[in-house]
């Protein structure tokens, strides 16, 4: 189990150090470009917005199952109760990522607006 947890917070700078351990072209060629610790390719990255979008998208579809699992046990359509209730916790721990995800943005938000220019 711990390991689990473990493998959700790797930092940059470990996965860094992981492609550098493999000893591939691409991990070089990665490395050196991430010696600032920013890509320069921008064509390859999606833009934030499309990422938040998606993001939401995956929420959405996690509570649409949840909710659609709910109703077949209500219904007694041969949805089991562990299911569903696997499935409401996903969308519940998507939800909570989501308004953390959200209170950050409003909190940098917020932080750029006090600067002084």
């Amino acid at each position: 189990m711990d390991n689990a947890i473990s493998s959700l917070r790797i930092l940059p700078a470990a996965a860094e150090a992981a492609l550098r351990s493999t000893g591939d072209g691409a991990g070089a060629a990665s490395s050196s470009a991430a010696g600032s610790g920013f890509d320069t390719d921008t064509e390859a990255q999606p833009e934030f917005s499309d990422v938040l979008h998606g993001a939401l998208d995956a929420m959405q579809n996690l509570q649409g199952a949840a909710q659609a699992k709910v109703a077949g046990v209500l219904d007694g359509t041969g949805t089991d109760v562990h299911s569903a209730l696997i499935a409401v916790e996903k969308a519940d721990l998507s939800f909570q990522l989501m308004m953390q995800v959200r209170n950050k943005i409003v909190s940098a938000y917020q932080e750029i607006s006090r600067m002084q220019f």
